[in-house]
């Protein structure tokens, strides 16, 4: 993407009432005004909120918002020239129970409240194999420490990733610390039985892995 492109799109997002930019200070320092009043005053309903981290172009948090219009979605990224598809596609299409935060993942606990949010997607991570990446990889346990903060008793994680790495790595760590894994499949559109939201919802990067024939896979889980 040419540099032009980018400064246009990052001039759209601050038109767009649904794209929210905060400086690091902001969050760290506690002064983030929606911290524990999403609902009350962004959203302004009760309904769940969920969070796509990582989200690229928006994709999934658009989708998953037009499946399930009861439910507000938020999609995080710290590129706000990527996910301003997504922001841009749900003003055109007036979708209220949609948001985008311009941030980092590590940030997460400065934007939100304990128990404030139901539910949380990660979607075709980056899986830092590198032994010295391992601090990034988004369902470490410290991560893993993050999200139980600020999900309800209820709460779950969804991860959908086209890594083998990914999944076993996950998968062990939950076992291991004794989480509970509410459903894992290695091969989602090749096995009968994947919820229709991992199935029906297919990003750019998803389906260019799919005309390959390589494996998507998938985990839900409760972080004891």
């Amino acid at each position: 993407m040419g540099s032009k492109n980018k400064l246009k799109r990052f001039r759209e997002n601050d038109t767009f009432a649904n794209v929210i930019q905060p400086t690091r200070e902001e969050i760290v320092s506690g002064k983030f005004p929606y911290k524990g009043k999403w609902n009350s005053d962004f959203f302004k309903n009760d309904a769940p909120i969920v969070l796509e981290l990582g989200c690229g172009k928006g994709e999934y948090t658009v989708a998953l918002a037009k499946k399930f219009p009861h439910k507000n979605f938020i999609g995080i990224d710290i590129k706000g020239a990527r996910f301003w598809r997504g922001a841009k596609t749900a003003v055109e299409d007036e979708m209220p129970n949609v948001a985008f935060i311009r941030t980092q993942i590590e940030l997460i606990e400065g934007l939100f409240a304990e128990n404030e949010v139901a539910e949380i997607w990660i979607t075709f991570p980056d899986p830092q194999i590198k032994y010295k990446r391992t601090k990034h990889r988004m369902t470490n346990e410290t991560f893993l420490a993050r999200y139980k903060k600020i999900l309800n008793a209820e709460g779950t994680v969804h991860l959908k990733t086209d890594s083998e790495f990914m999944h076993g790595y996950t998968l062990g760590l939950l076992h291991g610390a004794g989480h509970e894994v509410l459903y894992a499949n290695h091969d989602v559109y090749r096995n009968e039985g994947s919820p229709k939201e991992v199935t029906e919802i297919q990003t750019f990067y998803e389906l260019q892995y799919l005309e390959v024939n390589k494996a998507i896979t998938y985990i839900h889980f409760k972080i004891k």
